[in-house]
């Protein structure tokens, strides 16, 4: 599996995790659905991750026709990293 770069924003208010792939330069922003709202942008791609009581919310940012397979290792990555060894990755949120 690939190593990524996350970038965090500055502003402890606000919980702004970006996934980055320095290789295709593609960005996977990161949301927590229990602490933040999360608004789908037109053209991007999302998916969604339970585990336990967790739900995150993950949306590519500059989306041009990169492999779904990429957006899903930078997510499975991700989850890796948090220490969330039971994550379910899905296509919809799920209810």
């Amino acid at each position: 599996m690939s190593n990524y770069l996350i970038s965090i924003s500055g502003d402890a208010a606000v919980n702004d995790e970006i996934i980055h792939d320095p290789v295709s330069k593609l960005k996977v922003k990161a949301f927590d659905l229990l602490e933040s709202t999360f608004k789908p942008s037109k053209g991007e791609v999302r998916y969604f991750v339970t585990s336990g009581d967790e739900k995150l919310a993950f949306e590519t940012k500059g989306y041009k026709k990169h492999r779904q397979v990429l957006v899903l290792q930078m997510i499975a990555w991700y989850c890796l990293y948090l220490g969330l060894i039971e994550a379910q990755i899905h296509p919809a949120l799920p209810i």
